[in-house]
């Protein structure tokens, strides 16, 4: 396939692209910054900066949008929502019009979302169907799954990720807790007891390209089977870095430091791949401790 990415050099994106290259197929990456871009991906790469300089997307066979403003880098307020909309928005509503501009389009459009569509639910399971709360990350995901949405016709499927916390080496959450974790100031945010959905990022590239591959469509929660309570999280991460995980970080002073984005940490979704395991899909990492072992594993390796 020819497969155009956005978002290629972002943590999922750095992890699909070369597995879509050993599979053989044409990736061409959408970057705002090429120097950049080239630096961290394969040669073998296309790059497009920015889609303004495209008249449609004839001769491709499949789109992955990822691109976006990472949610937790920054304090909200009503600028940096703003960015954190526009910054997806924008792109998926360009590849949506280069989707209707095109004679032969894409057959499939695979776009980003995540589990913050449903809002914060606490114990509730979570499946496809489950009806949101209205909160900003509903919000931002809803008109975001809408605008890609649109590209659905005759021609072309659109699947909806629906992304939970990606459990990979170098950046997403591990990033942030590892330089915590293992000088022993880790531990459970808050009360400890809302549920954090999970995914090795194996999972989340076999994944999509499983998506690729089969005749689906409509959102798919990317998740692991097994959600884990946060303090679940906070103690396997201990286990796994032979360090404690007791330094309770309180619900107060992470409401203090990041505002409303605090429920980000502080709030959850017992989200489960009720439509990925329903297609077939197989994951292979369903034990939290064994999936956070190898991905600090591949992290010290590197």
């Amino acid at each position: 396939m020819k497969i155009v990415i956005t978002g290629g050099t972002g943590l999922i994106g750095r992890h699909l692209a070369p597995r879509l290259l050993s599979l053989g197929h044409e990736i061409t990456v959408v970057t705002r910054n090429p120097e950049r871009a080239r630096s961290l991906l394969d040669p073998r790469i296309s790059l497009w900066k920015g889609l303004y300089d495209q008249a449609s997307l004839d001769g491709f066979d499949a789109v992955i949008n990822l691109a976006g403003e990472p949610i937790a880098d920054r304090r909200w307020n009503t600028a940096q929502k703003e960015r954190l909309c526009q910054s997806r928005w924008q792109i998926t509503e360009q590849l949506v019009a280069l989707f209707k501009a095109s004679a032969r389009p894409p057959a499939i459009l695979i776009s980003g979302s995540a589990t913050g569509y449903y809002g914060d639910l606490g114990e509730v399971v979570v499946t496809e169907e489950e009806p949101p709360h209205n909160e900003f990350t509903h919000k931002l995901c809803a008109r975001w799954e809408q605008i890609a949405c649109q590209a659905q016709g005759d021609q072309t499927r659109v699947c909806l990720l629906r992304t939970g916390v990606v459990l990979a080496p170098k950046g997403g959450i591990l990033g942030k807790l590892l330089p915590l974790f293992r000088i022993g100031f880790g531990g459970p945010s808050g009360s400890g007891r809302q549920y954090l959905p999970w995914i090795h990022i194996d999972d989340m590239v076999n994944a999509i390209i499983w998506l690729l591959d089969n005749d689906l469509r409509g959102p798919f929660n990317m998740v692991a089977p097994y959600p884990v309570r946060n303090e679940q999280f906070a103690h396997a991460l201990g286990h796994a870095l032979k360090r404690p995980a007791l330094v309770r970080a309180p619900a107060f002073a992470i409401r203090a430091l990041m505002g409303e984005s605090s429920v980000l940490v502080l709030g959850g979704q017992r989200a489960l791949p009720k439509r990925l395991e329903a297609s077939g899909f197989g994951f292979r990492w369903y034990d939290l401790e064994e999936a956070l072992q190898d991905v600090l594993d591949q992290t010290s390796s590197r």
